[in-house]
């Protein structure tokens, strides 16, 4: 498996492969997966998306990956760091963690357990000082998550996203520094 990138006690995450899109489409691209996410998506957005994480591993090192459970060798996420690029934020450049789980794996530490392992390599390999992570005040799971992992709210880089309704603005954003972590980590 040339293409892995990390392994939990239950997980593999590893670069996106040829047929992730149709497997990312069929299991993470439902309605309530991506309720705070502007809703489902088209196939030729998720292939866009797969494009643009095999770009950043090719420049950077690092990109979204897919997670896949070793139990069953099935799809349970998409995970991974890229680099805030919305033209409205406030903090473009920086290092983003993000993530998605399948609605039939929630609430069974999928979530926590990648994370954890991307947040881990990231701040071992000093690729930033601090790690954001973006969502909406509507999606309180995630910022909860979020609060979870020692992130705290960055209410000056908070903005409004016009892709998105009402109901999601604005983009919130939440910042964990490489000390935090490690201090929480010891």
């Amino acid at each position: 498996m040339g293409d892995l990138v990390l392994e939990t006690e239950r997980l593999v995450l590893r670069k996106p492969q040829e047929g992730d899109a149709q497997l990312q489409m069929l299991h993470l691209n439902t309605p309530a997966v991506m309720e705070y996410l502007g809703g489902p998506k088209e196939l030729h957005e998720i292939e866009a998306k797969h494009a643009k994480a095999e770009a950043s591993f090719a420049r950077e090192g690092f990109g979204f990956m897919m997670a896949i459970e070793k139990a069953s060798g099935e799809l349970v996420g998409h995970c991974g760091l890229k680099r805030v690029d919305h033209p409205l934020a406030k903090n473009t450049g920086d290092l983003e963690v993000g993530w998605l789980i399948r609605e039939d794996r929630w609430r069974m530490g999928y979530a926590g357990e990648a994370v954890c392992a991307i947040l881990d390599m990231a701040f071992e390999r000093d690729l930033a000082q601090h790690i954001v992570a973006l969502t909406s005040e509507r999606n309180a799971p995630s910022w909860r998550f979020m609060e979870k992992l020692g992130m705290v709210r960055r209410r000056d880089l908070d903005f409004d996203d016009p892709a998105y309704e009402a109901q999601d603005n604005p983009t919130i954003v939440y910042c964990l520094t490489r000390e935090t972590w490690r201090r929480r980590t010891a």
